[in-house]
């Protein structure tokens, strides 16, 4: 007889349905050449079989058990498992075979509940024992040296913040060059700021000045819109041409006197000069002649400073004069605000509002609108628009920022040495910054947000300071043998004129203006390249 066809080659008469009745009736007789029918031993028919196969009588009691899964046969139960429903499997989303099954779960952190203690368990880890080797796992947190009940990355707290404490901030500043590295640039060199800007810590030109007056509360030099800088030696005044190098004789006043203040007209060409004895002069800088002499002032004029035709004078005794120079009588209006000497004074840009410091450690900023010339020559004004007595020591240092005209920076002499800078649209501080040294002078930038400040003892430094952070950018200690008194910015923006008390004119590089296009090159105003030696002597 030829071997039967598996079933999954019959034909479809004969092959046979899974579970049906004929598996467990009685007529079923096991096919030894069938691998997957496994002889089973006979057993009686179930009483439902016999039922329909013979004429045996079903009782009532039978049907019932039937019908409830439960047969009772001898007093021995079995249960059948009735299914009730077909199994309906889960519906799964349709996805091309391009798309990558996407997971779920975090790469880097692991899911935990927020009441768990900080150290990761084995299964947050997971590591899971009984599907990896103990031995190797073992072995493996032994080579890394990592705990298995412990995190790799975990979160502390923060490092503690730096002392604030500006005696430990000094320190660790005079101990930096114990800790510079080795082949640094050395503090007398240049002083780098960046990794495209160096400021050289060398001057680059010395004038000598013989007979120059150490005091603090002078102002002897000024730089003209004309390019020439003014100085003021004993009681002679001169100029000095950066163009040509040539030095000419302005003025000079009576022996046994000497000059307090000078200061250049906004166009350059008149030159005005305060002396001890109150009295204001104009020179005419071009002819070298007096115009004219205008007095009134009880004591010395320290400070003054111009705006169109008017020229401000500060006194001694805390007055502040506004002097028309077009007209005979020339004071206009005069200022009371200060009760010590008047040392420091500075019109805005824009002639809008004038500021004052004094021996008195007030700041002032006034008015700048003067009324009726006719009428207001008698008349004066003790009330300032904004007066500040933040500083403890007499404010000589204001200048007024040019890209920026709200903003007027301040500077206090030696128990105070910081630097307040002012809006005066509002009258508020919007920044101070504590200096080791008196500051003398204050100069902005009109290319950078940066400003300088000039100090006296016991640094006799230039330092250079960005705007807002206040940050050091630069300084320059012991500019000169002397405490630094007097400074003026050269039109064009870069240099800075210093002047001290050991009897030296300095011009260092401090900025550099903004390259002009191609074609339109101006020729350079400074021209200090053309001088005739590199280190002229004003005699």
């Amino acid at each position: 007889m030829p071997p039967k066809t598996p079933s999954r080659h019959r034909s479809r008469s004969e092959t046979k349905t899974p579970l049906t009745s004929s598996m467990f009736g009685v007529n079923a007789t096991a096919d030894a050449s069938n691998p997957f029918i496994v002889p089973s031993r006979s057993r009686p028919a179930s009483p439902i079989k016999r039922a329909t196969t013979s004429s045996l009588q079903v009782s009532e009691s039978l049907q019932r058990q039937a019908s409830t899964g439960i047969i009772r046969r001898g007093g021995v139960e079995s249960r059948l498992d009735v299914v009730t429903r077909d199994y309906i499997p889960p519906k799964s989303e349709k996805r091309s075979r391009s798309q990558p099954t996407r997971d779920t779960r975090d790469r880097f952190i692991t899911t935990r509940d927020p009441a768990d203690e900080v150290a990761a368990t084995l299964d947050l880890m997971s590591l899971n024992p009984q599907s990896a080797s103990p031995g190797h796992t073992a072995r493996l947190a032994a080579a890394t040296g990592v705990p298995l009940n412990r995190r790799v990355l975990a979160y502390h707290e923060a490092p503690p913040a730096a002392s604030s404490d500006p005696l430990m901030a000094q320190a660790r500043e005079l101990v930096r060059p114990l800790y510079a590295r080795a082949g640094s640039a050395p503090a007398g060199g240049s002083s780098t700021t960046g990794k495209d800007r160096k400021i050289s810590t060398f001057p680059y030109k010395i004038l000598d000045a013989p007979g120059m007056v150490d005091d603090f509360y002078l102002n002897l030099i000024s730089w003209s819109s004309q390019n020439i800088v003014a100085i003021a030696l004993g009681n002679s005044a001169y100029i000095w041409r950066a163009e040509t190098g040539e030095v000419t004789l302005v003025s000079e006043g009576p022996e046994g006197s000497y000059i307090s203040s000078l200061d250049f007209s906004n166009d350059g060409q008149f030159l005005g000069v305060g002396y001890p004895s109150g009295v204001v002069e104009l020179w005419d800088v071009e002819g070298q002649s007096k115009l004219r002499t205008m007095s009134g002032h009880s004591a010395q004029v320290g400070c003054l400073s111009w705006f169109g035709h008017l020229l401000s004078s500060g006194c001694q005794d805390g007055s502040i004069w506004h002097h028309d120079v077009r007209v005979a009588r020339h004071k206009v209006l005069e200022l009371l605000g200060h009760q010590g000497e008047v040392c420091g004074l500075k019109w805005r840009s824009d002639g809008e509002l004038l500021a004052s410091g004094g021996n008195d450690n007030v700041l002032n900023i006034w008015d700048g609108r003067i009324g009726d010339v006719g009428t207001a020559s008698s008349s004066a004004r003790s009330a300032a628009r904004w007066t500040k007595r933040n500083h403890t020591a007499a404010v000589k240092a204001v200048a007024w920022c040019p890209w920026q005209p709200a903003l007027l920076a301040s500077g206090g002499g030696t128990s105070d040495a910081t630097v307040h800078i002012w809006n005066t649209t509002t009258g508020a501080r919007l920044h101070s910054l504590v200096t080791d040294a008196q500051i003398s002078s204050i100069q902005w930038s009109p290319h950078r947000k940066e400003f300088l400040t000039t100090h006296g003892y016991p640094t006799n430094a230039l330092m250079v300071h960005s705007y807002p952070s206040m940050e050091k950018v630069a300084e320059i200690r012991d500019a000169h043998d002397s405490r630094v008194l007097f400074s003026a910015l050269a039109p064009n923006g870069e240099l800075v004129c210093t002047a001290a008390g050991d009897e030296n004119l300095k011009f260092w590089k401090i900025w550099e203006a903004p390259k002009v296009k191609k074609g339109k090159e101006a020729k350079d105003s400074t021209a200090l390249g053309r001088t005739h030696s590199g280190i002229l002597s004003i005699r």
